[in-house]
């Protein structure tokens, strides 16, 4: 099948390797253009980018899909658009173009999680199960019919970036098989039912833990953030990055925010109970083991919500 694929992160990569080791002709790949990493803020390819390279697929950089881009991809001929966390909106006429139109790999069940961050919200929230969808991209929000739906248990520990490949993985089979479907004439896509709910792009205040909420809610938020934009806290008014925390065992009572030291690591009390901080990273320093930055602080140490 004649496809178009757009994508930027790495959970992007493995549905684009996914498509080409069927055997579609994938006539271009979109991604975002270079982008400054790390402290040296060098220009480097998106994951995308570097994949497509590696395939022998030609690449198309763009922030967003303006009327060039429009016309250089119409011109393709493609029969069926694939898009996985590209990070730009498509809109028409190239929306419409391609025969069967586009699909988007989406990490939630759909209509349950619509939005920029749905493995970090689900996993903030709570909830316990998850999934990957494939549907018909239309100008609403991840609002379009679904081909095909996945469902995936969310592990204890798993954090956003573990949970993220997992969908990567398993949903790339599953765009796989609905592009199959489409080619052939068997796939079928139905309306999205149930509650809808928005999961809105993290932002740094995200990753602010609340001493005084439970501590399963304080494990969750850490897991839903983590690596990115990263739990942490304040000390003094400093900020205290927490790189691994884990439910606590035979803990002292705290308040909320009061540190205990524990065993493997610091104690820190919550709304009903106490989790254990394992690593943490203090402001300008690397990162280290919670128990041993404990035992470097001076005086009555709290820690801020």
């Amino acid at each position: 099948m004649r496809l178009i694929f757009a994508g930027t992160p790495d959970a992007a990569v493995p549905t684009l390797r996914a498509l080409h080791a069927a055997g579609h002709d994938i006539r271009m790949v979109v991604t975002r253009p270079d982008a400054p990493i790390g402290r040296r803020r060098v220009m480097t390819p998106s994951p995308v980018a570097r994949a497509a390279d590696e395939l022998g697929l030609p690449v198309l950089k763009a922030a967003r899909l303006g009327d060039e881009a429009t016309e250089e991809l119409v011109a393709l001929g493609a029969e069926l658009a694939v898009v996985v966390a590209y990070g730009g909106l498509v809109r028409e006429p190239l929306l419409s173009a391609p025969d069967h139109g586009w699909i988007n790999l989406h990490f939630s069940l759909l209509p349950r999680w619509r939005g920029a961050a749905p493995v970090q919200r689900a996993l903030i929230a709570g909830d316990r199960e998850t999934g990957a969808a494939v549907f018909r991209l239309v100008p609403e929000l991840d609002a379009g019919d679904v081909y095909a739906q996945l469902r995936h248990e969310i592990a204890a520990d798993a954090t956003a970036a573990d949970l993220l490949a997992e969908l990567a993985e398993s949903g790339a089979q599953l765009v796989t098989d609905v592009v199959e479907g489409i080619a052939d004439g068997t796939a079928a896509a139905t309306a999205q039912h149930g509650e809808q709910t928005h999961a809105a792009k993290l932002a740094l205040d995200d990753g602010r833990v609340r001493w005084d909420e439970t501590a399963a809610h304080v494990l969750d938020r850490h897991r839903g953030v983590t690596p990115e934009p990263g739990s942490h806290t304040t000390v003094a008014g400093e900020r205290l990055k927490i790189h691994e925390a884990a439910p606590a065992a035979d803990a002292p009572e705290l308040a909320p925010g009061e540190l205990a030291a524990g065993k493997d690591g610091v104690f820190v009390g919550t709304g009903d109970g106490a989790v254990l901080l394992t690593r943490v990273q203090p402001a300008g320093k690397g990162a280290m083991n919670a128990a041993d930055w404990f035992r470097g602080q001076r005086g009555d140490v709290r820690l801020g919500s």
